[in-house]
């Protein structure tokens, strides 16, 4: 940080805080086309150094005060997205342009791997998954609660009926010790799952007597 006289240091030194490390601070002088003032100075810019803006005399003659986010370079190829604000005086001329130029290269890099791990991935492999029936129990109600819209423990008695009707057809619920499962992935108690169970199970039997 290079410490500025201006009466905006206060607010570049706060805004740099704020971002750091990722964004630089720069006050320009559009009189003197010259750095008077740099915060966390990624481009190893100093104060008196020329603020190199060709535009800057037309930017701060058009009245128009914020510019961007407009997208800049850095020499090692980092890139930035930049801000400029012309800051002006009580007679409307301008005093000082304020510029915020942030690093994007943590974000894109954040980015990347978020991307990554949204990428599609292959199914599960059938050797370690065939015999497991708690990943088929998983699967089965958390369609069904997608299916509804639902948290589980929302669930209607004649939803985990339906659930268990499902579950029962997968051949989950004869495995073995698969009831404490089905009732903890259900929020029910054993008994209750029983008492479903039972009636799920009688519906069956009488919709398939039905001629």
């Amino acid at each position: 940080m290079e410490e500025s006289g201006h009466r905006l240091g206060p607010v570049c030194d706060a805004i740099a805080r704020l971002l750091s490390p990722h964004a630089e601070v720069v006050l320009h002088d559009p009189a003197t086309d010259e750095i008077v003032g740099i915060w966390n100075p990624l481009s190893e810019r100093s104060v008196g150094d020329p603020s190199l803006l060709g535009e800057l005399n037309e930017l701060t003659a058009t009245g128009q005060d914020v510019y961007g986010p407009y997208p800049k370079s850095l020499p090692d190829g980092r890139r930035l997205s930049s801000v400029s604000a012309v800051i002006r005086d009580e007679s409307g001329k301008a005093e000082v342009v304020l510029c915020v130029n942030v690093d994007r290269t943590a974000f894109e890099d954040a980015s990347r791997i978020l991307a990554a791990f949204a990428a599609p991935v292959a199914g599960q492999p059938r050797v370690l998954f065939e015999h497991d029936w708690s990943e088929t129990l998983n699967d089965i109600v958390a369609d069904f609660v997608r299916e509804r819209g639902v948290a589980v423990e929302r669930l209607t008695r004649t939803d985990r009926l339906e659930v268990l009707a499902r579950l029962d057809s997968a051949g989950v619920l004869s495995q073995r010790r698969s009831v404490p499962v089905v009732a903890r992935a259900l929020r029910i108690s054993r008994s209750a799952l029983y008492q479903l169970l039972g009636e799920a199970r009688k519906d069956l039997i009488t919709d398939a007597d039905t001629p």
